[in-house]
């Protein structure tokens, strides 16, 4: 399934509808409406933010000089850096067509099915953990949209490597006609794949107390050999997208004293309302 069919349009019309159901179930009382109040008001930040993404994305997209020089220059600083061609990994399965496919659906598709997975895991068994991790994403994606509007063409495009275009020979690929007015393939740096799969796999190894926690590592290595291997990014997209998870991450940590710190102030002034006295308490029931 692709998560580009859910548009600027459709986003915007999931956040306000959202919005109206969380604003009046916390009007009522219970536990599961409390949960459905919650629940919505979640969605409708996410759907919010989603929607934001692809208005910025949208500034960017169709302008496109430059892309493929930048991109050939970061070919040649990966080869000044030492850096294993790219040409490498995907000699690993480019001789086994059921493994090319394979793993241009799970550069389709992937990428938004885990990370609204693990949100929806995150909310339901760590609520508590829940605002930071969604602040850090938010935060690193932001960054990363700012840079992205520098154009910059991935290595498929740039030609003179001997990477095969995996999209276009076996498919599928994201960048059809369908979508292209969504996905901006000249948007390769930073990864925002990778940044995310390493967020995701750093977050579920921190809250999760199972034994089997660790697996969530290969999920950050899957994607990072998976866009490598189809030649959609270089590896410097995907280091670009790790450091900029330092960054997401203190400014996470200052939203966070924010909140604690309105969070406080609200309970001090609940506290320092004068409870009513029993004789105040006589008099409001003889004017009620």
């Amino acid at each position: 399934m692709s998560w580009l069919i859910l548009n600027v349009h459709s986003a915007t019309v999931i956040a306000a509808v959202m919005l109206v159901v969380s604003a009046t179930a916390y009007q009522l009382s219970g536990r599961w409406v409390r949960f459905v109040a919650a629940a919505a008001l979640e969605i409708a930040i996410i759907c919010g933010l989603f929607a934001l993404w692809q208005v910025a994305n949208g500034l960017a997209r169709g302008h496109t000089t430059g892309g493929l020089a930048r991109g050939r220059d970061l070919w040649k600083a990966e080869r000044w850096l030492h850096l294993p061609s790219e040409a490498s990994v995907q000699k690993l399965i480019l001789h086994h067509r059921e493994l090319v496919r394979l793993a241009n659906y799970f550069y389709e598709s992937a990428h938004f099915t885990t990370m609204v997975i693990f949100l929806m895991w995150l909310w339901l068994r760590h609520r508590d953990r829940y605002p930071f991790v969604r602040n850090t994403i938010a935060a690193f994606t932001a960054m990363s949209l700012l840079i992205q509007m520098v154009q910059v063409a991935p290595p498929r495009l740039i030609g003179g490597t001997g990477l095969v275009d995996t999209g276009a020979v076996v498919g599928p690929t994201v960048y059809t006609t369908f979508t292209a007015n969504i996905a901006d393939q000249y948007a390769a740096m930073p990864s925002i794949h990778v940044g995310w799969a390493v967020l995701i796999s750093i977050a579920v190894v921190t809250c999760s107390p199972s034994r089997w926690r660790w697996l969530a590592i290969t999920h950050a290595v899957l994607t990072t050999f998976v866009v490598v291997a189809t030649a959609n990014h270089y590896w410097l997209d995907g280091i670009v997208a790790v450091v900029l998870l330092v960054p997401a991450y203190y400014i996470a940590v200052g939203l966070e004293a924010v909140r604690q710190r309105l969070r406080r102030r609200v309970v001090a002034t609940a506290q320092a309302e004068p409870a009513l006295q029993p004789e105040d308490q006589i008099q409001q029931g003889a004017f009620s």
